[in-house]
């Protein structure tokens, strides 16, 4: 089998250094790219390397930023500005490959498997990557090599800002087996958490100890960890990765603390609104439903459930979002509300029913949706949007 070469391109402080490369005056300034403090939608999104060497640290609130970098450039977040810098390091790097998986806005995978030569070396190849990006866009990126996807996002993260950094198997007992296992990719907090229990607290620790267990603690994730920790990967790089979507979803972070049902209701309604419409514009259908709540003091819960049928309706979303809200929260003070659909099917029917509930549902939903496409988003109302309550469409 011929081992693949895979690049990962991670751009440095994508959102900062993208106001760098279009202000000249921002250049080696600390930029802090975040929302409305006043609004309470103040957190960092994105820092400038400048302003993460005085402490600010993504997710951190504005207010917090400001303190630890009273000198630091606070500029909103321009998404549309983002997507399309984005869109041209994606051209530059099909310009190497055809082979070019989008991994986020600021992330992408290459596989230039058999074409290695054209450049040089896959190091050479990096190089020239880089100095593309860097003279066309103006940002700073941080290239992984490695033989598939995984070892090349984890040498990419080895080396930051401007790295470049080259990670074979040969080198896993090295560079990353030393390394804490919340670092490996695909391990989350509650992971680490959970992996803490088998005495597991090193990449080292999860690649040694028996799959055997891990499959019976966690399933196929369990074998899924131990492969990562091992080095192995044999998922492709898929240039149509991003041609369906797998979930649609919108949070907000509420300008005062909720402690209310009935107001988180209101919330959870308008999320549904929005999510069931936004499903709607790309003709998916959904079957889980997703609830997220954050506290006060940003603890985080969250919770599903999966529908027997395939909906794009509001009111379905909305049904199992309170279901879940009634189950699942404790009561405490709700900053911070989620919700998405999942499991997506896109240009699926509508499941009929006996009383014609959704086929009734689903004109009023279309027709508010043609409403809103002609005339704004905020011309038609549920009347509850309109109470104190009302955040989304104020």
């Amino acid at each position: 089998m011929v081992e693949r070469t895979v690049l990962l391109a991670d751009m440095n402080s994508f959102f900062a250094s993208v106001h760098q490369a279009l202000d000249p005056s921002l250049k080696n300034r600390p930029v802090i790219v975040g929302g409305s403090q006043e609004k309470r939608h103040g957190i960092v999104l994105a820092a400038s390397y400048e302003a993460k060497a005085q402490g600010v640290k993504t997710g951190m609130a504005v207010w917090e930023a400001r303190q630890a970098c009273p000198d630091g450039v606070l500029i909103p977040p321009r998404h549309r500005l983002y997507v399309h810098f984005s869109a041209r390091i994606i051209r530059i790097m099909n310009c190497f490959t055809p082979l070019v998986e989008p991994f986020s806005i600021d992330e992408a995978f290459m596989d230039i498997t058999g074409c290695e030569s054209l450049y040089g070396n896959p190091v050479s190849a990096a190089r020239l990557l880089k100095d593309r990006i860097s003279r066309e866009v103006g940002v700073l990126c941080s290239v992984g090599i490695g033989p598939n996807k995984l070892l090349a996002k984890m040498a990419a993260g080895l080396q930051k800002p401007d790295g470049l950094t080259v990670l074979g198997r040969d080198a896993l007992r090295v560079r990353l087996w030393p390394l804490p296992v919340r670092e490996l990719f695909g391990i989350g907090p509650r992971y680490e958490r959970r992996l803490r229990q088998f005495n597991i607290h090193t990449i080292g620790d999860l690649a040694v100890f028996p799959v055997e267990v891990l499959k019976r603690r966690f399933g196929i994730m369990g074998e899924v960890m131990s492969w990562s920790a091992n080095g192995l990967d044999y998922s492709p790089v898929d240039p149509h990765s991003l041609d369906t979507a797998k979930s649609v979803g919108h949070q907000i972070t509420l300008p005062r603390d909720f402690h209310r049902r009935d107001e988180i209701a209101v919330v959870i309604l308008e999320l549904s609104d929005l999510v069931a419409r936004r499903a709607r514009q790309g003709g998916y259908r959904g079957k889980t439903v997703a609830l997220s709540i954050k506290d006060n003091n940003f603890n985080w819960l969250g919770r599903s459930r999966t529908l027997k049928e395939y909906t794009d309706l509001t009111e379905d979303l909305y049904r199992i979002g309170l279901l879940l809200l009634d189950k699942h929260w404790p009561g405490y003070p709700v900053r911070m509300l989620g919700l998405s659909l999942s499991g997506l099917l896109q240009n699926s029917s509508l499941q009929p029913d006996i009383f014609g509930r959704a086929e009734k549902l689903g004109r009023i939903d279309r027709a508010c949706d043609k409403i809103r496409n002609r005339f704004g988003e905020k011309t038609i109302k549920r009347a509850s949007y309109l109470t104190p309550s009302g955040v989304l469409y104020e």
